[in-house]
Formats: structure tokens, sequence, C-alpha cells
């Protein structure tokens, strides 16, 4: 961020007052104590003196939302409260995990204070929480960020006093042992330093960060899952998120903008292991301020944002449409969750692009409003009552993500290249032989129809029990399909006993 002249110029006089014998100048008086500047070309630290005025209670903020700028010129005492929580939230459809967090959200409420203001920070931890907590601001300057001075029993609360001395964009996370364990549960946010001046007004802002999770379950298997200790060691995460949950920014969630407007997003990295590739698809950021410093890049098409950083991003919207968030180590995206939408309304411009929106190719099933048949089949399979009815209104949701692309969401497939699903003979010959199709993959020639097709069915094998018996169900159930039902215990059945040709699993 630039500093203003009137700005630079005093930073330029306090510089100058900490390298000769030369007295500070009335003008860098008024400003208040300066520390030396940074040799780099950096804003100087803000130590401007004591708070003035009343103290002000910070307004913390739920994710994706941004609390409103400061909007002083002066430095103030600004009082944070901050309760520890631990509570069970979905981490995807039908998939719960016990988060510990800061606010009841992940991640932690978004503190937004100005440089130079003295903080005066409340930790609390819920009287039912079964951990003591405490929390390190990584814009804090003092032993452990603050952790030294907060590590809080249940049921109670600490307090410590910090000046925010830098401006930037901090992550805050909890760092009691195991370190990794609790920010691996949820326990990270961030914290925003503006610079004196403030920064530019913009249309929007919103607060996004991804974490990395590790269940004892695979990807999407339902139920409770309990952390695994042994996969974060081994930095195997089971699902890699942007704001706590698979689906926390699509669908109904979907962060909302208008053409012809500027956004601005504070984007995070919890970690505790991943390094963060951030992209938007179909925008090129403006401007970028990486790892959350004070100079910016401009027409920057992906940033990386280090496990403990964070990064500011700003870019103006042209055309409407939904673009996609992503991690672009791309399988986190579409394969353990890191993937939200921006959805852009307004009038469309021809001349800066002409083309279709295909939402379902980049999201998969996250291109539906939302999945609560999934979520609702989930629980009654749980409860031993799943219908097919049921089995196949989840299956359908599943479908328009991960097969419509190939097969269609008419079942037609693609002449010449996809068989068809829809009127089948290859299903009708032998419906539960789908199942090892799914698992295992299919490749060579195969005759449905009465046509033959020579391609490559991958293996989908990253989908649960439930998901491809699912899948299945709705297939045979469709189309003038022949009808039937697929159970998850037929299909894990068939996944214990491998490939019937171990070639396939290999295409």
């Amino acid at each position: 961020m630039r500093m203003s002249i009137p700005l630079a110029l005093m930073a330029a006089v306090a510089l100058a007052g900490c390298t000769s014998s030369t007295s500070p100048t009335p003008a860098a008086q008024a400003a208040g104590p300066m520390l030396a500047a940074s040799t780099t070309g950096g804003s100087a630290k803000g130590d401007f003196g004591p708070p003035q005025g009343a103290p002000i209670q910070a307004v913390l903020t739920s994710p994706p939302h941004v609390p409103p700028p400061t909007n002083r010129d002066y430095p103030a005492k600004v009082i944070v409260d901050l309760e520890v929580i631990e509570k069970d939230m979905p981490i995807s459809e039908g998939v719960s995990y016990t988060f510990w967090t800061f606010g009841g959200t992940v991640p932690g409420s978004f503190i937004r204070v100005r440089q130079g203001d003295t903080v005066e920070f409340h930790l609390k931890n819920a009287p039912d929480s079964k951990m003591p907590h405490n929390i390190d601001l990584h814009g804090v300057t003092g032993p452990g960020g603050g952790a030294a001075s907060s590590f809080t029993a249940p049921g109670h609360e600490s307090q410590f006093t910090f000046k925010a001395l830098n401006q930037g964009l901090y992550v805050y996370h909890c760092a009691t042992a195991p370190v990794g364990m609790h920010i691996a549960n949820g326990m990270y946010g961030l914290i925003l330093v503006e610079p004196p001046e403030g920064l530019p007004p913009v249309d929007h802002e919103f607060y996004v960060m991804q974490g990395d999770f590790y269940t004892t379950g695979k990807y999407r298997e339902k139920g409770l899952q309990p952390f695994d200790m042994e996969k974060a060691i081994d930095e195997h995460p089971t699902y890699v998120l942007f704001n706590g949950s698979e689906g926390a920014l699509t669908g109904d969630n979907a962060l909302i903008a208008q053409t012809n407007q500027t956004v601005r997003m504070f984007v995070g990295n919890g970690g505790p292991n991943l390094v963060s590739s951030f992209h938007v698809i179909g925008e090129i950021f403006d401007k970028v301020q990486p790892e959350g410093g004070t100079h910016w890049q401009e027409n920057v098409q992906t940033t990386l944002i280090p496990a403990g950083g964070a990064v500011t991003v700003e870019f103006h919207t042209e055309v409407p449409g939904s673009y996609v968030l992503v991690d672009h180590s791309i399988f986190r995206a579409f394969n353990k969750g890191a993937l939200a939408i921006l959805k852009v309304e307004g009038e469309e411009d021809k001349s800066i692009y002409s083309g279709k929106e295909v939402d379902a190719v980049y999201l998969g099933d996250r291109s539906e409003p939302n999945l609560k048949a999934v979520t609702a089949a989930a629980k009654a399979n749980a409860a031993g009552t799943l219908t097919k009815d049921e089995q196949i209104a989840a299956g359908k949701q599943l479908f328009t993500g991960t097969c419509s692309v190939c097969h269609q969401a008419n079942g037609e497939g693609m002449a010449g290249v996809f068989p068809p699903l829809a009127k089948s003979d290859y299903l009708a010959a032998d419906p539960k032989h789908a199942i090892e199709v799914v698992l295992h993959g299919l490749s060579g020639p195969v005759k449905v129809n009465g046509t033959e097709y020579n391609s490559v069915m991958p293996p989908m094998s990253q989908l649960t029990d439930d998901e491809v018996a699912n899948i299945l169900t709705y297939v045979l159930n469709s189309w003038d399909n022949p009808g039937g039902r697929i159970t998850k215990e037929e299909v894990a059945t068939v996944r214990a006993s491998g490939p019937e040709h171990p070639n396939q699993a290999e295409h």
C-alpha cells in the first residue's frame, strides 16, 4: 500500500531524526514518536504515541464478512473479546468433525485495528471445552505473539495488551501443545492492522481462509470423523478447505458481487502443513500484497500463501458469471474440497467475453445449489432407514458433477466417444458389473446398444461406498433403464475384492 505524500514526508523526517543528532521537527512531534523505518523502503513502525479518546470495543465478524474500516486518524485503545468454543460442525455433506474454534467459526473471527492502536485482548475458554487454549497473533511484537500471556483453561479468561506496531494482514492461531493438532482442528484466523491512512475504499471485502484437515475416514466418508494424528504428521490431508467446510462458499453460500465493482479479498492460510497456490478462475488480480506485506504487485494470476501467512488481493469485475476460487494444486480443489465461488451478477459485455458459462465442468457436484439430498440420505443410512427414493435423490445430485460431464445430464453420452447410460443394454445385462466399472475403471472396446466404443473410464475409487451405491441406483432408475438398487455393502464387497482385471486400475 502506498503511503500518502504527507505521511511519507513524516516518515522520512522521522528516519532522518533517528540517524542524526538533529531534534525532531514540530511536524514529526505532532505525529507522535516513530520507530526507525525499514531500510527496504517499507513504512515505519507505528508507535504513534498513547491511545486517544475513550476505549473502543472491536467489531468482530464471522467469515466471510469483514468488519468496517476503522475510519480513525489517531491511535486508540481497542478491546477485543474472543471466546474459544469446541463444537461439532459439518466438514462436508453428511460428515461432521469436532472443531476447536475462535468465536465459534472456522476460520475464527476477523479482527480489524489501526496501526498504532493499543489492543487489550481478552481470551475466554468456554466452560465445556475439554482442552486449554491460547492465542499467537502474528501481528504482535512480544514473546509468542501473545501465547505466553494467554494460556487459558476451560472456564477461565486471560488478558494481555499489545501495541499494533506494524501494518499488514496477519494470521493468528492457537499455540498450545500439540500446536499442530490445535491448528488442524480449525484454530486460526486473521487480524488486519490498517495503515494509518486506511485502505482505499472498495465495493466488497471478503474473508477467506484455507486449511488442511486430517480425518480417520476417507474423503466424504459419512458420520462424525475423528482427527488422525498420523495423517497430520505425514502431511496427507483428507480435506483442503476454504472457511472450514466443503461448500462453505458455494451454492447458497457463494460470495456475491455485481459487475463493474472492486473486490478486495483478505485470504489466509491456517495450514497447518500445506502452502496454498491461490487462484480465481476467470479473473486476474489487479493488485496483490504478497504475504500481507506493504508492497503491491500488479497483474498476478496465482499467488502463493505460506502456511501461517496471508495475502490481500484486489480485482475489478467486468462480466457476470461464477468465478471459482481454488488452490491451484488442483487435486486439492476437485478431490479434497478447496473450492469456492464468487457469483458476479449484472449485464453482459460481449466485447470482453462472449462465451457460455458451464459451472458443472469446474464445480462438480458443487454446481448444485446445495446437497441436502445427500445429507438426508446419509442420516437415513446411519439410522438404518434409507429408502430407494432417498438413494435416487442423493445419486442425482452426485451424478451432476461426478458423471454428467462425459455421460451428459440426460444419460445420452457423446456419440462416438462415451457410451450412453440411457436405455443401456450393457447395464441391463449385469447391473452389478457397473460397480466394478465405477470403482476400478474400464478400458478397451465395449458394445452398447449395438455401437462399439473404445474409450477410457477412469477409476472413481475416491468415491465412498454409499456415493457409488447412490449414483448407480439413480442411473438404474433413470432414462428407461431396468430399475433396481445397489447397496453400500455390495460396493464394499467389490472394493475389497479388487479389480477383475488388474490392468484396468492402471488406466
